[in-house]
């Protein structure tokens, strides 16, 4: 087959191919992804289609969607890259038909890559230098004929121009021209690879002290590589990054030579020779480097997915509406900075106390408390913490204050208090007070307050500095967009930071609603958006769902149903006030005369029968308390509360109330067994669980929900050198 101009421009795929791929990869139908992608290239956003688009996508939920807009950019980035390949190869006249081939068979971006990286190299291959020798018509002689005709056949190539001086000359570059064949054909890639997973081990060994390494159990370790978990090989890469660990794939070469030769016709020793050349020098390190990455892409992606799990559930907190709050950032040195907001989270006043002087302190709290009828006291977990804790429960008891407090998380506080964000908001107060404020305000409405932080320093992940930092946050930004779609946004409350993140607005177009608002006031109805500079129709359309309106004199606006569909809401509230329910020759006007179909007419229905539903009211709040509970007042088999804080793959994290955060590990979360901690905990859920270990030299406890907790006889509290633990905190690097 010659290859032409022709045949290059000919290689372009189809969106249908691509569609078709989407389709066998994702197990969606295909009536449903044409329709979808079609959506996603007008610049419809994911949470448009999935919630008012769903007769079209044939009722495909979030998630699909999403997952179809990201195999549509793999696919349609692997297919411009496969191209560019192709006709880059052939602009040096170095495309052959066997190299066509395997561009063309290539499924992954690696496997692209590695087949072209020989040609974007200024220096040549030795394969190269044969071909342009002349020796390929000698490489394909050798790969059909037997040893006796060969010697006699390279002797016609010698040529001292070329400095081809013998047929030994000959032979030698022709086998590297065998060997590049060997390396560059995808069915040997596959093959190889296939083996190598199938029977090959992770060997890692440690390059340091064992003894004060958080490395230990990297140290002599060996496991087969079709059964290393993700947490493991981020641990390992960075052990490696350190310098802490050497890391290898094992695996029985003489078995992996055996096979490729076994897949080739083997005439002579020169085709022996090659075949095992070109796996020892070129395919097998491709190989080995393509495990090792693929490795890596896996567990980047399975820690990216915990950590956008926890976040969601995290952000999913329900908020304490209409309560006012102190919120209180512990602090040793300078103090702890105090700050009051009222039931719309607006900013009142702030006071500082010091920890070490809590007579004062209490006073302080007390007078706050009574002068602006505080009902709850949010504390930060951070460094005082604790103290903190101690002077507020002992304020509530003297002072006979009738007022709860709750632990809050600080995570991100101090990144939001010196962000532009908070500088906007409060020009005129230290970052220690913006702090407090951020502290108050996430458990009024944690969802409003979150957004404000970069998601990677809200300390939900796993290992979330060591994986892709690009893919990290792309996906922690689609969270968020999801999450607060889901909730919709109230536009006359909604900072720029909320706003940013809801279907079809940006940074610019949220920054001009909070502009629009300064200047006009209240936005009194959805129809006003498009007053506002920059909010065109097609922004409208995406976004006026999502945005509620408690003071329109219209009550659709504060609802779920889109303007778009106002005429047919109107019919179909009528409907309901008077008789309950939608008639069928209701639904039959609706379906003929608005072209709604009938999942859009029962949303609509649901809607207004249970108008603007929150999604987070089916979470647990926060745990609210009154006294104090110290670690020494811990002994094990005590039951205790807490609100698990971090999912991972061994376990969860949960904050009973004290500093030290508890390890419910994965093999005390159920009676039954699970193999992922997901399957039975999330980020925010509340558990009552029993103490079965205290490690009082290490300040660690582990908790069960087990029935029959750990061992029969429950361990005791240890106060002298800790032995072996059956839970290890030093193994897990977090």
């Amino acid at each position: 087959m010659e290859i032409t101009q022709e045949l290059i421009d000919s290689l372009q795929v189809s969106e249908m191919d691509i569609i078709k791929k989407i389709s066998e990869t994702l197990n969606i139908e295909i009536r449903k992804v044409v329709p979808t992608v079609g959506l996603l290239k007008e610049g419809n956003t994911i949470p448009f289609i999935s919630r008012y688009r769903k007769e079209a996508t044939g009722t495909l939920d979030e998630v699909e969607v999403r997952d179809i807009s990201h195999k549509l950019s793999y696919f349609e980035n692997l297919e411009s890259r496969r191209l560019e390949i192709v006709k880059g190869i052939f602009a040096q006249n170095k495309l052959t038909e066997l190299l066509l081939s395997n561009i063309m068979k290539a499924t992954t971006a690696t496997e692209l890559e590695d087949i072209y990286a020989p040609y974007k190299r200024k220096k040549k291959t030795r394969g190269m230098i044969a071909i342009e020798k002349g020796l390929e018509p000698l490489a394909d002689f050798i790969e059909k004929e037997k040893d006796e005709a060969i010697k006699i056949e390279a002797a016609k190539y010698i040529d001292a121009e070329k400095d081809i001086k013998t047929a030994d000359d000959a032979i030698n570059g022709a086998c590297d021209i065998i060997a590049e064949r060997v390396s560059h054909t995808i069915d040997n890639r596959s093959l190889i690879k296939d083996f190598i997973m199938k029977n090959g081990k992770f060997v890692v060994k440690g390059l340091k002290d064992e003894a004060s390494s958080v490395y230990k159990m990297y140290y002599d370790y060996s496991e087969q590589l079709n059964t290393v978990k993700s947490h493991r090989v981020l641990a390992i890469n960075r052990g490696e990054r350190e310098e802490e660990l050497e890391a290898k794939i094992d695996y029985e070469e003489e078995a992996v030579i055996k096979l490729l030769l076994s897949k080739h016709t083997i005439k002579n020793i020169y085709m022996k020779s090659a075949v095992e050349d070109g796996l020892k020098r070129l395919l097998l390190p491709a190989v080995i480097r393509e495990i090792r990455n693929d490795f890596s892409d896996k567990a980047d992606e399975h820690g990216i997915e915990t950590f956008s799990v926890n976040l969601k559930n995290l952000l999913m907190q329900p908020p304490i509406k209409m309560t006012r709050v102190l919120g209180i950032d512990p602090g040793i040195r300078t103090g702890s900075k105090s700050a009051v907001m009222d039931e719309t989270g607006k900013f009142l006043e702030y006071f500082t106390f010091m920890n070490h002087d809590p007579s004062t302190a209490k006073k302080l709290i007390a007078a706050a408390v009574k002068k602006y009828s505080i009902e709850l006291i949010a504390i930060g977990n951070g460094t005082g913490g604790h103290d903190v804790q101690a002077i507020v429960a002992d304020s509530i008891k003297e002072f006979d204050l009738n007022v709860q407090y709750t632990i809050v998380s600080e995570d991100g506080a101090s990144v939001y208090s010196a962000s532009d964000t908070a500088r906007e908001e409060f020009p005129d107060l230290d970052l220690t007070i913006r702090g407090a404020i951020s502290i108050g305000r996430r458990l009024q409405d944690p969802l409003a307050e979150l957004v404000k932080i970069e998601p990677k320093a809200i300390g939900v992940g796993l290992y979330q500095h060591d994986v892709n930092q690009t893919k990290l946050s792309t996906s922690l930004d689609e969270t968020v967009e999801s999450v607060v779609n889901s909730v919709g946004v109230n536009i006359n409350t909604a900072s720029f930071s909320l706003l940013k993140y809801v279907s079809g607005i940006n940074t610019v177009a949220a920054k001009k609603i909070v502009k629009y608002r300064g200047e006009k006031g209240l936005i009194k109805s959805r129809s006003e958006l498009l007053k506002i500079t920059g909010f065109g129709e097609k922004t409208y359309t995406q976004a006026a769902g999502f945005l509620k309106i408690p003071e329109s004199a219209d009550p659709l606006d504060n609802t779920w149903v889109h303007p778009e569909q106002y005429d047919a809401a109107r019919i179909i509230l009528n409907e309901i006030k008077t008789s309950g329910s939608v008639s069928k020759p209701i639904r039959t006007e609706l379906k003929t005369k608005y072209n709604l179909g009938d999942t859009t007419i029962d949303d609509i229905i649901e809607e207004l029968k249970k108008p603007n539903r929150d999604p987070r009211e089916g979470f647990p709040m926060p745990i609210m308390q009154k006294g104090i509970v110290n670690f020494e007042d811990l002994a094990v088999g005590m039951k205790v509360n807490g609100k698990i804080k971090n999912v991972v793959d061994f376990g969860a994290f949960v904050d009973i109330g004290i500093k030290e955060t508890a390890l419910l590990h994965i093999s005390e979360m159920s009676d039954t067994y699970i193999s992922n901690p997901a399957e039975v905990a999330k980020v925010g859920d509340v558990v009552e669980a029993q103490i079965i270990e205290i490690d009082v030299l290490r300040k660690r406890v582990s908790l069960s929900l087990k029935s029959n907790p750990g061992s029969k006889v429950a361990p005791k509290a240890r106060t002298e050198a800790p032995a072996k633990k059956k839970f290890d905190y030093s193994q897990y690097i977090v």
